[in-house]
């Protein structure tokens, strides 16, 4: 059964009875708009997966309502219009809409044409938030935004220079692994290590100054004594 639901939007009766019966015959939830106005109120308050759109209508036309919709959400729309021109289809797309469909059209067409943009628009969003969950980190109360480069501490924002970020980054990437300082410092920095070189001490006190309840007793970057630094998960 699917769990999609679908606004159908249409001043004729008839035809949003035919879409209705054949868009519940596929297991869909439908909403139904007889004018514009209602069409926007309806969006406004349901979480609808796409919008079938008329474009002669009382109150608002289809394409006033779709570029409405579009200010706000990326949902598909298939406009339906009796009108056939490659004019008329290159003004309808160029509001927003992501198909057009003829009047009259056949049922078969009508579900292909549905189905389609649904798979593309469900398969558009999983990915987006695949990689919005693969972009982010959270270990030990930080979370690493890896593409805004934005780090929270129990969600409270944090500043840190591109330096400090990469230095936290890379522990938060590697739980509970034990970084030299010298590792540290040729992997950030890209230049050789050299004895006595104490820049990443003096990069991790000032990480602790911002990211540490008490940076005397840190609880997020702790320090294994005679051997360097890590973030446990």
């Amino acid at each position: 059964m699917s769990s999609e639901k679908i606004l159908i939007v249409d001043d004729d009766k008839e035809i949003i009875d035919f879409m209705e019966f054949n868009l519940k015959s596929e297991g869909y939830s439908v909403l139904k708009a007889y004018n514009g106005k209602e069409a926007l109120q309806l969006v406004e308050k349901n979480e609808v997966h796409l919008i079938v759109l008329d474009i002669m209508m009382p109150e608002l036309d289809g394409m006033e309502v779709c570029r409405r919709v579009r200010m706000t959400k990326n949902i598909p729309i298939i406009i339906l219009s009796a009108k056939s021109s490659e004019v008329d289809k290159v003004v309808g797309l160029s509001t927003g809409a992501d198909d057009y469909i003829v009047k009259p059209f056949s049922n078969m067409e009508f579900i292909a044409r549905i189905k389609a943009q649904l798979r593309r628009y469900i398969y558009l969003n999983d990915n987006c938030k695949q990689k919005s969950i693969d972009s982010l980190i959270m270990v030990s109360g930080l979370e690493i935004n890896k593409e805004t480069f934005k780090v929270k501490v129990y969600e409270k924002e944090i500043n840190l220079t591109k330096t400090e970020y990469e230095i936290v980054l890379l522990m938060a990437e590697n739980p509970n692994r034990v970084f030299p300082l010298e590792e540290i410092f040729e992997r950030v920095w890209k230049e050789k290590y050299f004895l006595g070189n104490n820049t990443v001490m003096v990069h991790i006190a000032r990480i602790r100054e911002k990211i540490e309840d008490n940076p005397r007793e840190p609880k997020i970057i702790k320090t294994v004594w005679g051997v360097g630094y890590k973030i446990e998960d």
